[in-house]
């Protein structure tokens, strides 16, 4: 699951949602359950009201002794829980143990229809505590009976309750989030699976995408396979329009060249003559440029680059009985050239080619593998013992038809046909100083999947 996939966007979008949604539905829970508990205190502060009432009507004293009630807090002093008995002038006339050396704050709120009010305070030990007090009348003496609880135990209990629902939700959360990566990893197969079969269409080893995809994901298999096939059928037509185009001017100019042959003395036999041989190298020069942007624009090829510089190598020797080549041979792990592998041929031939006339009997082939940011990239190093070049001759010498010796055979297209084969496959011509003396010519052309050394 790496950075900037979309199964990495899911993972922790979900995990960030589940984060959020966890921790707000812990702090809803404990909300609700600090209500629920204070709503059950004030019940309870209700009932134990009631009580001191029903035990003032039935001893007709409120100071009566036998007035109590039952909970052991109410006897404990700083407890939080007190109970107080006052008359209309306000005069104590019964308590709780718990009331004893203390006295409450008054309440300023107002008493609803039921003579009742309510309110939450401190006591003079910081304790907060909510108060009931009732408005009564027993036996035609107006009362205040008051009941007070321990808030602080009920912001104890949330507290716990909180603590607990956070580790709680948290082992959810953790649980969730992984499920969320392996429904996102089992969701996402398809996509990895559309990805290696276009990979293979690619590489050369399937001619379309196969395999069965998801309602989703079908679609796009079948546009890209209608791609291929209107590509390969463009291509074709390109070739063949190609053709005809060839056919079609070789005779015109083949008829002019006749003609001007027999008046080649006149001023325009001699221009005729000349200018036919530029159309002629023109048009061989962008035929070729078609040929080669149309072969190479076929998906699905590739080449054993080991294979054809061992050809090419034995072929410049015959041709060139003087020069002497070394090879190299890398290891079994060289991948291969990824496209045509005509081009390869042409591109490795004509660098080959340039070292065989130049050099003074040495060249050196060599090829490695390497890594860049365009992915895995093939690397052909031909170099020579000759003059070599400078770095000013180097970029010059690249240039369309430019020769530094014209007493050299060629026409001077050879690197300039291996640039333009160069920047068709995204790859890169660098000629530097060789250590035997000459010229190096670096190829970088992109890679397929690995080869191997089993041809000679």
């Amino acid at each position: 699951m790496q950075k900037g996939s979309i199964a990495f966007s899911l993972v922790w979008l979900s995990a960030a949602w589940l984060v959020v949604a966890l921790v707000a539905t812990a702090f809803l829970l404990t909300e609700l359950y600090s209500r629920a508990l204070d709503t059950s205190l004030s019940e309870t502060l209700d009932f134990h009201v009631e009580t001191l009432v029903d035990l003032a009507l039935v001893n007709a004293d409120p100071k009566s002794d036998q007035i109590t009630l039952g909970d052991p807090r109410f006897q404990r002093t700083a407890s939080g829980w007190y109970w107080t008995i006052h008359d209309a002038q306000g005069a104590l006339l019964n308590f709780s143990d718990s009331v004893i050396g203390m006295v409450l704050p008054p309440l300023t709120e107002s008493f609803d229809a039921t003579n009742t009010r309510t309110a939450v305070i401190s006591d003079p030990f910081d304790t907060k505590i909510r108060v009931v007090e009732r408005k009564v009348t027993i036996n035609g003496v107006p009362l205040l009976v008051t009941v007070t609880g321990s808030l602080d135990e009920i912001l104890a209990l949330v507290d716990n309750f909180r603590g607990q629902t956070l580790i709680v939700l948290g082992a959810v959360g953790v649980m969730l989030a992984i499920m969320s990566g392996i429904v996102a990893r089992l969701a996402l197969r398809p996509i990895g699976r559309l990805e290696s079969a276009i990979e293979r269409v690619r590489e050369g080893e399937s001619e379309t995408v196969t395999g069965l995809y998801p309602r989703e994901l079908a679609p796009l298999a079948e546009e890209v396979n209608e791609l291929l096939r209107s590509n390969t059928q463009i291509i074709e037509r390109a070739r063949s329009q190609v053709g005809n185009l060839a056919h079609g001017l070789k005779t015109p100019l083949a008829v002019l060249r006749n003609e001007a042959s027999l008046a080649r003395e006149t001023p325009l036999g001699k221009v005729v003559l000349s200018e036919t041989d530029k159309m002629s190298q023109l048009v061989t020069t962008y035929l070729d440029r078609a040929r080669i942007a149309a072969r190479s624009a076929v998906v699905g090829k590739k080449a054993d680059a080991i294979h054809v510089m061992l050809r090419l190598a034995r072929v410049m020797e015959k041709l060139n009985p003087r020069v002497t080549i070394a090879f190299v041979r890398p290891d079994a792990s060289l991948p291969w050239f990824r496209g045509d592998e005509g081009d390869l041929e042409e591109m490795a031939g004509n660098l080959l080619d340039n070292a065989c006339k130049w050099s003074n009997g040495k060249i050196g082939i060599s090829m490695f593998a390497e890594r860049s940011p365009q992915g895995s990239m093939l690397l052909i190093k031909v170099e020579d013992d000759g003059p070599g070049l400078t770095e000013e001759q180097a970029a010059q010498v690249l240039k369309r038809g430019v020769r530094l010796d014209e007493k050299t055979p060629g026409s001077g297209l050879g690197l300039d046909i291996v640039k333009e084969l160069v920047d068709v496959y995204g790859g890169s011509l660098q000629l530097k100083r060789s250590v035997l003396g000459g010229l190096l010519a670096e190829l970088r052309l992109p890679a397929a999947k690995l080869g191997g050394l089993g041809r000679s």
